[in-house]
């Protein structure tokens, strides 16, 4: 097979359980342990070190498949001669602490996210942080060539790193508030959707003094049977808010399934997601750092812009979608001189740069319980931090898949037709896009961009008025009708 296709942005994911219809095993025991001996033929390249002398940390979330996944992973790294300690079950971004916390050289988690029970993959850590996308294409070459390491004998050691983890982050909790039991008198709920981050609940918050009994779907379940774990879908959100309300809680927390990720909703139920959990963590990074840039996704807000940049002093740069595009980014403007403490998707990977860069839901959910302690000391609450924040009356994205092969040369041909279109029909075309093009119409704009991974273009529209979403949408239907090569069937039915 050609490892090449089993490539996603900086992961490797592929259909590891039988289940879905149409849907075969890729990652099959020889696939998993091709990759890993090309992983480890990688590392050992670079950094010029044998197998004897390193010990890599291997986990995974709550995944059906990730038992035999780990076992072939083990197996090579093992008989190459690495010491190997086994997390278990783990979040993705502990696995990165391990580098940390336990002087490991190296990680691999066997996660695929938010993506369904039967997929998983391969997450790779160094202690310079995840590796990037032209790392994966590097190991896959090489697994496409057969590259292994020389036998040896290694040794693998079970160990509870999310004990250490937990602690870790309850650590943070006592010094960023100053107490013992800071959260003592506060309900907190969470939801995990039966993923990794069950733990967040009994090990970080209750010995904390937070009471946690309204949470759910803590238990780890690869089948996912209650709802996706994913803090964007409206379902999981739905779920969480419910057991806000009904449980009479002060916070909610929701992350996704191995914990990358977070989502928070108030005690009135709303949702702290998207626009908004960018505004909060924005407010509360930009708190030390008087002036700094806040690195974001494309499809951002202007209420957002306004909000980082006239409310709280800040600078937005707006960026690519893609939460390592966004985090390489904010390295690279700490590396020039320009401080950026945070690099946020709208998705809910959140990386502080006090915090080395990491997305980690866990993290941010830290941080956001941390302010909310010490604004309660004072009568207020986190609402407060967003209170000005202007939210639009309407959004909606639309996804056109593109019908051809070479479906990159296509969409970037359509984006600069656009852009051409644009200019004609007297448009204002944003000045600050770094992907695809951005259109701003006063009370509204859309951004119409292609996607990271897949032959799909996403169209985003916001407005800031009622029915000023069709509006501006009847306007870009004029153009993508000309594009023969674009399935637009998603803005045709919606302006039916």
């Amino acid at each position: 097979m050609d490892y090449l296709k089993l490539k996603s942005g900086t992961d490797i994911r592929g259909v590891a359980a039988e289940g879905v219809e149409g849907e075969h095993i890729n990652l099959t025991d020889e696939v998993i342990k091709t990759i890993t001996d090309a992983f480890l033929y990688w590392f050992c390249k670079k950094n010029n070190v044998e197998p004897t002398a390193l010990k890599i940390a291997v986990g995974h979330d709550s995944r059906i498949s990730a038992d035999r996944i780990k076992a072939d992973v083990i197996d090579v790294l093992t008989n190459r001669g690495v010491n190997v300690i086994d997390c278990s079950l783990a979040s993705t971004p502990a696995m990165f602490m391990t580098t940390v916390m336990l002087g490991c050289d190296a990680s691999v988690q066997i996660t695929a996210s938010h993506h369904p029970f039967n997929r998983n993959g391969l997450k790779f850590f160094t202690r310079e942080g995840g590796l990037g996308g032209g790392d994966i294409t590097d190991i896959l070459t090489f697994a496409n060539e057969n590259r292994a390491m020389n036998e040896c004998s290694g040794k693998v050691e079970k160990y509870n790193f999310m004990a250490d983890y937990a602690r870790h982050l309850r650590e943070l909790i006592k010094s960023g508030t100053g107490l013992e039991k800071p959260l003592e008198g506060m309900k907190i709920a969470v939801d995990a959707g039966n993923g990794a981050g069950g733990f967040y609940a009994h090990n970080v918050l209750e010995p904390l003094g937070a009471d946690v009994s309204a949470s759910r779907y803590l238990d780890p379940d690869g089948m996912f049977p209650n709802h996706i774990p994913n803090p964007e879908n409206a379902q999981a959100m739905a779920s969480i808010r419910e057991a806000v309300l009904e449980g009479e809680c002060d916070l909610g927390v929701i992350f996704d399934t191995d914990v990358d990720r977070g989502g928070c909703v108030d005690k009135q139920g709303n949702e702290i997601n998207r626009n908004r959990l960018v505004a909060l963590a924005a407010a509360i990074a930009l708190e030390n750092c008087k002036g700094g840039t806040v690195v974001t996704d494309s499809i951002t807000s202007s209420g957002l812009k306004e909000f980082i940049e006239s409310d709280l002093g800040g600078k937005h740069h707006r960026f690519k979608r893609g939460y390592k595009n966004v985090i390489d980014e904010s390295v690279r403007l700490n590396n020039e001189g320009i401080e950026s403490p945070l690099a946020i998707e709208t998705s809910g990977h959140a990386a502080f740069k006090e915090n080395y860069f990491l997305d980690d839901g866990a993290y941010l959910v830290t941080k956001i319980i941390i302010k909310a302690v010490n604004l309660r000391k004072v009568g207020s609450t986190i609402d407060d931090l967003t209170a000005t924040l202007k939210e639009p009356k309407e959004e909606k994205e639309l996804r056109f898949k593109i019908l051809v092969d070479d479906f990159r040369a296509y969409g970037e041909k359509v984006i600069n037709d656009l852009e051409s279109y644009a200019k004609t029909s007297g448009w204002d075309i944003a000045p600050d896009n770094h992907e695809g093009i951005r259109v701003s119409f006063g009370d509204g704009w859309f951004l119409l961009r292609l996607s990271v991974h897949d032959p799909i273009m996403p169209l985003n529209i916001e407005s800031d008025k009622i029915g000023g979403v069709k509006e501006i949408a009847e306007k870009i239907c004029e153009f993508v009708k000309t594009c023969d090569k674009l399935d637009i069937t998603p803005i045709v039915e919606f302006l039916k």
